[in-house]
């Protein structure tokens, strides 16, 4: 099949069919070498072109239990080589995908340049053109604003947890802004009920459940698109352990007073380095993520930051039971150096907190 790729600035890439279709998003990159099921399948991927540096992806299959959701959420895949077997699965999943490209050079040109959009054009007989007019779609146009409604439950989903865990007396409320299958199976591994809710729930619907914590998910894009949630976290602090993860950390930041803002290309990979402010031990982490908090405000104290570019990676409140991270601790691809964050959630619905913090 033939397959263009048109990059913003005007660069257009020939490249290797592997499945058919057109598209454009944003163009991203991940350095995992591992877990290209687990990171197609991620929801933190929607409405983006994911593009593999890793050189060869789909030496060990595919096999549905290493997916984090229900379908390949990428617009589209890019990669140096896709195995026969992920370019069936992209093709079932109707997902355009190209290979035999140099993604070194592509890597490279994000780097400096930025994620960027991009026009992809798969098929026989498409043509450059194609993949530009894909590309010249792009402009104008902005963030979805409601994309946590293609990635979110309609409808709350109960997950029991498993008889004889530590916290087999726990409620979870998770709210799902796009939250990865594993997230709720370490929860549930403790024992901890979880209730999956929408990502647009109102405060009613979370006393409904009476939760012993309430989650804030995972998801793709701007977390200012997520008012929500973000007003979940403003209602319910200090009166319930609060707990969140990814796009979760800069929700709760931006509740309480803090400022998000936009990465020149993030962070996509299972190697970032995550030091802990107090002990100083650094951690290898998963992540997936083009946004960042900026300013945590004066309420939440920063625990953990990047190595490599001293980003915001924990962020703590003691007395109000709040406890975040940029970073995806249950892996999934990706190290297990930090699974213990979900003990010390959980360990939260033991203690106290403080009454909620008061208005200005």
């Amino acid at each position: 099949m033939d397959a263009y790729v048109a990059l913003e600035g005007g660069r257009v890439v020939e490249a290797r069919g592997r499945s058919p279709g057109t598209t454009r998003g944003e163009l991203v990159f991940t350095t995992a070498y591992t877990g290209y099921e687990e990171s197609l399948t991620d929801p933190s991927y929607e409405e983006q072109v994911l593009t593999f540096s890793y050189p060869l992806i789909g030496n060990y299959g595919v096999r549905e239990e290493r997916f984090e959701s229900d379908r390949v959420h990428p617009r589209a895949v890019v990669a140096r080589e896709l195995t026969d077997d992920v370019a069936e699965w992209l093709t079932d999943e109707g997902v355009p995908a190209v290979d035999h490209i140099d993604t070194r050079d592509l890597v490279t040109d994000i780097r400096e340049g930025g994620a960027m959009q991009c026009g992809i054009a798969v098929g026989e007989g498409v043509t450059e053109a194609d993949a530009l007019a894909e590309l010249e779609a792009c402009k104008g146009m902005s963030e979805h604003e409601d994309i946590g409604a293609q990635v979110s439950v309609d409808d709350a989903v109960v997950h029991e947890g498993e008889a004889g865990g530590a916290y087999d007396d726990t409620d979870v409320a998770l709210i799902d802004c796009g939250a990865k299958g594993s997230i709720v199976d370490s929860l549930v591994a403790r024992g901890a009920d979880v209730d999956v809710l929408p990502y647009d729930v109102t405060e009613a619907d979370v006393e409904a459940v009476d939760p012993d914590l309430l989650f804030i998910s995972n998801g793709p894009g701007d977390p200012a698109n997520f008012e929500a949630a973000e007003e979940l976290v403003d209602t319910f602090v200090g009166e319930v352990p609060l707990a969140g993860i990814c796009l979760g950390q800069q929700v709760v930041a931006r509740a309480l007073g803090g400022t998000t803002e936009k990465m020149d290309f993030g962070h996509r990979g299972v190697n970032q380095p995550v030091r802990d402010v107090e002990t100083d031990r650094v951690v290898m982490t998963t992540q997936n993520h083009g946004y960042t908090v900026g300013d945590p405000g004066d309420i939440l104290e920063v625990t953990q930051v990047n190595v490599n570019d001293d980003t915001p990676e924990g962020l703590d409140s003691e007395e109000l039971g709040v406890i975040t991270r940029q970073y995806h601790p249950e892996a999934n691809p990706g190290p297990n150096d930090s699974l213990d964050f979900f003990d010390d959630v959980l360990g939260l619905t033991d203690q106290s907190v403080e009454p909620a913090v008061a208005d200005d």
